[in-house]
């Protein structure tokens, strides 16, 4: 199970959203709407935990390896 983070959509101008978490399979359709409001929201989008290694610490992650931050072999463009 995994926790996300969801936003409601104020109807009203000048209202502050409300961000509540919600553990949910990853295979789960995002929530559409509040389980206790109804009010609609949206998943938020948040960052991971970064690099997780593999426990050998004689080498350096793969991204090291590169001059920029996401490898060689990530295709994103960027230009060592």
């Amino acid at each position: 199970m995994t926790t996300y983070v969801y936003e409601t959509i104020p109807l009203i101008p000048g209202v502050v959203p409300e961000r509540f978490e919600l553990r949910q399979a990853m295979g789960d359709a995002p929530l559409t709407r509040h389980p206790a409001t109804g009010e609609p929201v949206r998943r938020i989008i948040t960052g991971g935990y970064g690099f997780i290694g593999t426990g050998d610490r004689k080498s350096p992650p793969p991204a090291a390896a590169s001059s920029h931050c996401c490898g060689a072999q990530c295709g994103c463009g960027a230009v060592n």
